[in-house]
């Protein structure tokens, strides 16, 4: 990027931060002008419980005007946004998934940025970045294609380090945009006027409870009508935790609070609930440890019979979850379900903090599953839609 380039984009961001700034001010002045209104009508005793009953999430706040702040911008108009469009939120994600794939991006990309300079790149330094991109968990098959094509590019002309950073950015969002694109659905959202069922899948210790809470909130936020069965009945505390995370985000729990009650049952119970209420989406979380795997997935095509007897038309999603922190594991962990559980797409989690968010681009070459949602924080509003631009942008950012 040149300098003027720099400049215009600093001026417009500083632009956007200006408007958000008014319209976090504005909105604060009708929450306080509000709450005044509301507290005439409160009478005095009844004030301290009325205040007790408020599950309200924290608005986002905004930040500091940083390079954070500017990049984040800068990622939205890429995409068409226009100044007026953009929110505190989408500003707060990007921030956080830009923090997120640091460790990552130093691991490969700040490196490759120091090597190169403004050097074209050479045989030499495609050498480096094949053993960077492996040391992120890229994957040998997604390396393979991304060094294949920068040689038959290097072949072709000369490339500056620039370029070549760019041309990298474009062959990672074509792997991981194909699986996406052959599912014939680039969002998933919950279809209206049907039931959707999404199973949550994977090991214990990925985060698959959490991520079930953190996807009822932003489905509840998005109103679709939300409900979730809690079928991990073999590990106590999952029952327990859901309830916070459902109360948090003001959406109901199917449970059985029976010593191992079967999991089929519990869905049994969801279903029922879901048709009287007309639901939309009814998220279910999975036992992640049985006895064998064999087991597991035994489990989970008895869920499955469930769901195919009770509402044969509705639109089922079976979801991995998997820990980006895993690297490698993960990868095994989605070959192995991949073959087993009929899975339709991926979440990954923990992308804050681990150096090995490339995992993401082996799970699209290396099992050919559409990544759907991934989280990068512990908040209710850290988990979002993928959106393969936004993440090979954070992932390759340069300093």
């Amino acid at each position: 990027m040149t300098n003027t380039e720099s400049d215009n984009s600093r001026e417009w961001a500083a632009q956007a931060y200006a408007l958000l700034k008014k319209r976090q001010e504005e909105q604060k002045k009708e929450l306080e002008k509000q709450e005044e209104q509301k507290q005439e009508l409160i009478d005095i005793p009844n004030k301290e419980n009325i205040a007790g009953q408020s599950k309200a999430i924290a608005e986002t706040e905004l930040g500091e005007f940083d390079d954070n702040f500017t990049w984040s911008a800068m990622v939205l108009a890429a995409q068409g946004k226009k100044i007026n469009q953009i929110s505190i939120d989408e500003i707060d994600w990007l921030t956080k998934l830009r923090r997120g794939l640091e460790e990552t991006r130093k691991g490969f990309v700040t490196e490759l940025l120091d090597k190169l300079g403004d050097d074209p790149l050479t045989p030499e330094s495609l050498d480096d970045l094949e053993t960077l991109l492996i040391r992120a968990d890229v994957g040998i098959d997604s390396t393979d294609k991304v060094i294949s094509s920068l040689r038959t590019k290097l072949n072709e002309e000369v490339v500056g380090g620039e370029a070549g950073i760019k041309f990298l950015k474009r062959e990672l969002k074509l792997i991981i945009d194909k699986p996406i694109k052959n599912s014939g659905s680039d969002l998933l959202v919950p279809q209206k006027g049907k039931l959707n069922v999404w199973l949550l899948v994977g090991v214990n210790g990925v985060g698959k409870t959490t991520t079930l809470g953190k996807l009822a909130y932003l489905s509840s936020k998005s109103n679709y009508k939300t409900l979730i069965a809690a079928a991990d009945t073999f590990r106590a505390a999952a029952v327990e935790q859901l309830k916070v995370w459902g109360d948090r985000s003001n959406v109901d729990v199917i449970s059985n609070q029976s010593k191992n009650a079967d999991p089929a049952a519990v869905v049994f119970d969801a279903i029922n609930s879901a048709k009287k209420r007309n639901i939309d989406l009814l998220l279910v979380d999975t036992a992640g440890r049985l006895q064998t795997k064999n087991n597991l997935m035994d489990e989970l095509a008895k869920i499955k019979k469930i769901i195919d007897k009770k509402v044969p038309d509705a639109l089922v999603e079976s979801l991995l979850v998997l820990d980006a922190s895993q690297g490698q594991n993960g990868l095994k962990q989605a070959k192995s379900f991949a073959k087993s559980a009929d899975l339709s797409g991926a979440i990954i989690t923990k992308l804050d903090g681990t150096s090995r968010g490339g995992v993401s681009l082996a799970v699209s070459e290396e099992v050919n599953l559409p990544i759907r949602f991934i989280g990068a924080g512990e908040g209710i509003k850290d988990l979002r839609p993928f959106n393969s631009y936004e993440f090979v942008e954070a992932m390759l950012a340069d300093k």
